[in-house]
């Protein structure tokens, strides 16, 4: 199962972001030291991938990878679907402008070919047929795309090996303690808004052929364990994927949620198949009878949150979510 919405279909502004977004030139430091020296590393498939040095010139074959390059300071060479990144991650806007390399899930080996990169840096999602012919053009580093055991977890892992092989180590480690400050923060701003223990449930919907699919982000999601650091109850009773911790229901399922429950949501205005709650269920009665939307407790979270991202995003998202509930 694939998590990103716009392949069922078809990323606010950069104030609330982290202050640890570093340059290119300082994330490097640790670079320049070790420049001359050769890296071997061990991606998430086992595979051991050698460099000559902290690459520079890199690709990103998915936007969680490529959130990692850009927060820890590496303008990407090549992004797949660029636009689609501008639009479900402003989070952690890009600051160059990186070739186009296609989809994610097909991106173009000519075109990656004709950047000359000095890595490649793609998750498991990515089939493996496409990643053997990706290690004819560069090394390729293969991160784990998610894990519902330990979605934190595995995030930072994930930056942690992407650091190493950029040379930006100390850029992930402020990266990582920032994140947790923003939980800790969190945590103490909804406590003392009287939500500690708050029933909540996060889900993100899409339209196809004018049906509505809604899918519950559950404890076992990155959103979903982000919600439970903050002190936060995940309503959902559904179970989740292996991997993204992502479930499936329809607007029915949502019957089954405590009527004093908090929803929230991520949509975007530039893709209108992501938005059914302001959209085709605005006047459908099996929604707005539901307890929770006539009490008002929906709120739809700013645009631009990635919700599979870094810890640049979670960050966006904590400050969302203190937003919306310090209101109710």
């Amino acid at each position: 199962m694939r998590r990103f919405l716009l392949s069922a279909a078809a990323a606010t502004a950069a104030a609330l972001a982290l202050t640890a977004c570093g340059t290119t030139e300082p994330a490097t430091d640790d670079a320049k030291k070790k420049a001359a020296e050769p890296l071997t590393l061990t991606d998430a498939k086992g595979a051991k991938v050698e460099l000559d040095g902290p690459a520079k010139k890199v690709v990103g074959t998915e936007w969680n990878v490529v959130e990692s390059l850009v927060s820890l300071g590496v303008d990407p060479a090549g992004v797949a679907d660029v636009k689609g990144y501008k639009t479900w991650n402003t989070a952690t806007p890009l600051k160059n402008e990186p070739k186009d390399i296609g989809t994610r899930g097909e991106p173009s080996t000519d075109t990656i070919a004709a950047l000359k990169p000095d890595l490649i840096v793609a998750t498991d999602d990515l089939k493996p047929a496409v990643v053997k012919q990706l290690r004819k053009v560069a090394p390729v580093l293969e991160v784990r795309a998610a894990d519902a055991a330990d979605p934190i977890g595995r995030m930072t892992k994930n930056l942690d090996l992407i650091a190493k092989a950029t040379g930006t180590t100390r850029q992930a480690e402020k990266l990582k303690k920032d994140f947790e400050t923003k939980l800790g923060e969190g945590k103490k701003a909804l406590a003392d808004a009287g939500h500690a223990g708050a029933k909540y449930a996060f889900a993100d919907g899409y339209v196809v052929s004018n049906q509505v699919t809604i899918r519950p982000f559950t404890s076992g999601s990155l959103i979903g364990a982000v919600n439970e650091k903050l002190g936060l109850k995940n309503a959902w009773t559904v179970e989740g994927d292996k991997a993204y911790g992502l479930g499936s229901t329809d607007v029915e399922g949502l019957t089954k949620l405590d009527e004093d429950v908090q929803f929230a949501y991520i949509g975007s205005d530039g893709d209108k198949s992501s938005t059914p709650f302001t959209g085709v269920l605005a006047k459908d009665s099996a929604w707005t009878s539901l307890p929770f939307v006539e009490k008002g407790n929906v709120h739809r979270l700013p645009d631009g949150i990635w919700m599979f991202g870094g810890p640049r995003s979670m960050s966006e998202y904590v400050d969302s979510v203190v937003e919306a509930l310090k209101k109710k």
